[in-house]
């Protein structure tokens, strides 16, 4: 979306795509390579993924805005003081935003993924939208990389696709998993046993794939049913491919 306002810099979301930087699309390629200033989300004492992304596509002079989580999993997303903690720090990062918005500068944020899907933009977005002018550039998803390298159609004719978050509780992940034909289960982390026991439970379970590191250097495609370890990886996905109506 973007509104129009001759006085101040437009705000641009820029989805990144999975993480090779050739599946980036065209526009965004050429936002980032023109772009004045830039803003990624990372770890406190990292480099962040996003930005390891445009490593070498940036202008010698660009001036970059870290945005730092002050929270990750220290505390669990059940406690109060999870939601109070990012929200303050959304609403820091959004008015620094807004200030350069407001100065004539534009500036690119810097998005793995999709920025409208499960990203961090999207807090930033919903914060600035009505103030500033704003465009959001698509791009690849992660599932859609991880899939894509199972070397499997995902869906056929009218399957149904999930796709699930692996911090949901294991009666809900079981019950969704029963009530459709394709899956895509997110967020894996310190969830892997649970998921796992829901795969079992659906017997779905051998017919699930884990792809860590989709469209980077050191990705991997298993059979869930060939780890026999806890998956711990931030870049973690795993399939259920359809089966669905086909000619």
């Amino acid at each position: 979306m973007t509104k129009s306002n001759t006085n101040k810099g437009t705000i641009f979301g820029i989805g990144l795509g999975p993480g090779d930087p050739e599946l980036m699309s065209v526009k965004a390629d050429r936002l980032i390579r023109t772009a004045s200033h830039v803003a990624y989300f990372r770890k406190a004492g990292r480099k962040g993924h996003a930005r390891s992304i445009v490593e070498g596509l940036l202008t010698p002079d660009v001036i970059e805005f870290a945005m730092e989580y002050p929270v990750t999993t220290e505390i669990q997303l059940s406690d109060p003081r999870y939601n109070y903690i990012l929200s303050e720090f959304y609403q820091n990062c959004a008015a620094h935003v807004r200030d350069l918005s407001d100065q004539g500068q534009s500036l690119c944020v810097l998005c793995e993924g999709d920025p409208f899907f499960y990203g961090s933009f999207m807090h930033l977005y919903m914060r600035v939208k009505e103030t500033q002018p704003v465009t959001v550039i698509p791009a690849i998803t992660g599932m859609s990389a991880a899939w894509t390298q199972t070397g499997i159609p995902m869906t056929w004719g009218d399957d149904i696709l999930t796709v699930l978050l692996g911090t949901l509780p294991k009666e809900e992940l079981t019950r969704r998993m029963a009530d459709t034909n394709a899956l895509v289960i997110m967020k894996i982390g310190r969830n892997f046993e649970k998921i796992s026991e829901a795969l079992k439970a659906t017997d779905l379970y051998e017919k699930a794939w884990l792809i860590q590191y989709a469209a980077m250097e050191n990705s991997s495609v298993q059979k869930l049913s060939d780890v026999y370890e806890n998956v711990t990886p931030y870049f973690s996905i795993i399939v259920v491919h359809g089966q669905g109506r086909r000619p």
